[in-house]
């Protein structure tokens, strides 16, 4: 695939970025294979001066033959001016083509405190069960079968690429964080927390050994991305998407609904010419 970065500067300094894949089939897409892409505002940028940047690069897209544009558009906590970008997306002719819930847990200050207020409550719980926590970067890619095998045999989709993952490990290390729960050397729950940016953190892949009879896996796993996050200062947490095949995962955002205090829209856009 090749790739088009679009910048809109004023006076040498970059006021508005995206950029674009494209495929062989004439589609630009921000971004394939990744949480998201879409329109970012390195500094305060006028609606009129954001809707010019928005026509440029579609004229570019559309004098390049591109036949689709599709923009996966982050969240409000990535992109403050989320709400003026969406809504000139719209203006501009774009159509929703999905939108995810994410759940968040927005401010430093609240992530310390959290974890401060819940420490001893899981340290005890872990030392009572005879549980032990591996923290830290990735040195071996076997949690991915287990992860994968774990969530099939309960009937969840792992739908994420082997292959890209530990390329994306290998290229950028010190984003990827593994937090496994272990108990008599055993593993029996995995989450992947990853750096997309340097004050945030993403909880990505998760999962449950399904003979596990042990409560509340999940919810310590979590625990301990939140105080991950704590000790790396991070400004934010995004719990990510809830979402099955055929609808909202309920039970799942209940679960999140405990560990966060927003929720916003992550919305993918398309235009065809």
């Amino acid at each position: 695939m090749d790739q088009l970065d679009f910048r809109w500067s004023k006076r040498g300094k970059i006021k508005a970025s995206i950029t674009f894949a494209i495929s062989a089939d004439s589609e630009a897409v921000s971004l394939p294979q990744s949480p998201f892409g879409g329109v970012y505002l390195e500094e305060s940028l006028s609606s009129v001066g954001l809707e010019a940047f928005i026509q440029a690069f579609l004229e570019e897209l559309k004098h390049r033959g591109i036949k689709t544009v599709r923009i996966i558009q982050p969240p409000k906590p990535y992109e403050s001016n989320f709400d003026l970008i969406n809504y000139l997306l719209f203006k501009a002719g774009f159509k929703q083509d999905s939108v995810l819930s994410h759940h968040f847990f927005l401010g430093k200050k609240k992530i310390k405190k959290l974890v401060k207020k819940g420490q001893s409550k899981y340290q005890s719980k872990a030392r009572d069960l005879g549980i032990r926590f591996h923290i830290g970067s990735i040195q071996n890619f076997g949690f991915l079968q287990e992860i994968r095998i774990w969530n099939q045999s309960k009937g969840y989709e792992s739908n994420f690429d082997d292959k890209r993952l530990i390329s994306q490990v290998s290229e950028f290390p010190e984003r990827y964080f593994l937090i496994s729960l272990k108990k008599d050397g055993n593993p029996i729950a995995h989450t992947l927390g990853v750096k997309l940016f340097p004050d945030s953190f993403y909880y990505y892949l998760s999962a449950i050994h399904p003979k596990s009879t042990l409560k509340n896996a999940g919810e310590m796993c979590l625990f301990q991305l939140f105080q991950l996050a704590a000790e790396q200062n991070a400004n934010f947490i995004d719990l990510g998407s809830s979402d099955t095949a055929s609808g909202a995962n309920h039970s799942l955002m209940f679960f999140k609904s405990r560990f966060s205090n927003d929720i916003c829209n992550k919305i993918s856009w398309v235009l065809n010419f």
